[in-house]
């Protein structure tokens, strides 16, 4: 009997490392992680134990090379933010050169209604954002906030109802965010840059030229990337213009092929785990803290957190859908095709409804909007903590209503 159980818990055992890797090939486990860093996050600085939430992210960990005359006041919370977050940049910036070169962004006719909607899904939620905060000036640096949707969480959201929703729909969601993420980017460098630096700016073409030369031979040399890629960060950060966006640049030289090789897409899908299940959710866990109890009706009620809630919520859903309709009545693009049919435009509706899913890209450009310098005051957290409580807000609302619609117009 005694050997009996004790092979019955041996088994249990083994098991779980395949239970393991079940999970991580979910294409939904990358959402429940972000799910479960927020909750940690929201559970951790709303306990007893919320200074040392505080104090381990604001931990000075400056950079200094003395070499580059780079001296960089960074917390922990920067580094997440600055460093990890560009590795996430370089992944986003992957897929975005694949897309175009050989998948869903390849022509005209393929990318017009995804680049129309996302389109329509930045312009509609910072018009409504800035209606709100029109007689608060200092909120309006905020208008990007509501305009980005998150990949991961929009995308994990939609795993969840399988066959429910039609192949076709879930690439048109990616392909959306992915144009998204790429308007987000432009909107970061062009609106929050600081205190440019031309000295480092200049610099900064150094590893480009050799990454353009590496890219023109075709080079397999993942090192000389990597290296190239660290000093282009190092004088990008140095420059002013925010340091995630040496990762999108890194990527664009990375070649397609390499010796009949895909070396983009094998790097995209070795980067990809790293990202999805340990940058991702580190960063939800550090930027999505709030403290529920400083949390008044003064503070719902604030335009801004109203802007960010009915820009996201109402604008995404507005903004895309209009731009949608109006391209495909104009006749300047199609619905996607399931089984060779025109899906339904309540159908298409359901899945734009979780664009309103902003959370990492917005918490993100919500830290650039009102931080300066790296530096947090009291006044500047009581904005942040609004910040983040209208995003998840609207992204809660965008979840549950989008379920709701989902499993009404996508019956099996």
């Amino acid at each position: 009997m005694l050997k009996r159980f004790i092979l019955v818990k041996t088994s249990k055992y083994k098991l779980l490392p395949t239970r393991i890797k079940k999970f991580f090939e979910l294409e939904a486990a990358t959402a429940i992680l972000l799910f479960l860093a927020t909750a940690c996050a929201l559970i951790w600085v709303n306990s007893s134990y919320s200074d040392y939430y505080f104090a381990i992210l604001g931990k000075q960990m400056p950079l200094t090379i003395d070499l580059l005359s780079i001296h960089k006041n960074l917390s922990l919370k920067d580094w997440i933010n600055d460093a990890l977050m560009a590795i996430f940049f370089f992944l986003i910036g992957l897929e975005l050169k694949k897309e175009i070169l050989v998948g869903e962004l390849n022509s005209v006719k393929k990318i017009s209604l995804p680049a129309l909607a996302a389109f329509g899904g930045v312009i509609v939620p910072a018009i409504i954002f800035c209606a709100f905060n029109f007689n608060k000036p200092q909120n309006l640096t905020g208008f990007a906030i509501p305009t980005a949707t998150d990949i991961a969480f929009a995308y994990g959201v939609i795993c969840f109802f399988g066959k429910r929703i039609p192949h076709c729909l879930k690439v048109f969601i990616v392909t959306l965010a992915v144009l998204d993420d790429l308007m987000a980017i432009v909107i970061i460098a062009a609106f929050y840059s600081q205190d440019l630096s031309f000295v480092f700016l200049g610099l900064s073409l150094i590893p480009l030229v050799v990454l353009g030369l590496l890219n023109r031979y075709n080079s397999g040399n993942i090192v000389l990337y990597l290296l190239l890629g660290i000093l282009l960060w190092l004088f990008v950060l140095k420059s002013g213009i925010h340091a995630t966006l040496a990762g999108v640049l890194l990527a664009f030289f990375i070649p397609l092929k390499t010796h009949n090789q895909d070396f983009l897409k094998n790097l995209a899908h070795r980067i990809s785990p790293w990202v999805n299940f340990l940058i991702l959710p580190i960063f939800a866990l550090a930027n999505s803290g709030v403290k529920i109890s400083n949390i008044s009706v003064n503070d719902l009620c604030d335009s801004l957190t109203l802007g960010i809630i009915c820009g996201l919520f109402f604008g995404k859903q507005i903004g895309v859908m209009l731009f949608s309709f109006v391209a495909v009545k104009m006749k300047i693009a199609e619905l996607p095709k399931n089984l060779g049919a025109r899906v339904s435009w309540s159908k298409f509706y359901s899945v734009v409804i979780f664009t309103a899913i902003g959370f990492t890209m917005s918490l993100f450009i919500g830290e650039l909007s009102f931080v300066q310098n790296n530096t947090i005051t009291d006044s500047v957290m009581i904005i942040l903590d609004r910040v983040k409580i209208g995003i998840l807000i609207a992204s809660i609302l965008s979840i549950f209503f989008g379920s709701l619609v989902t499993l009404y117009f996508n019956k099996q």
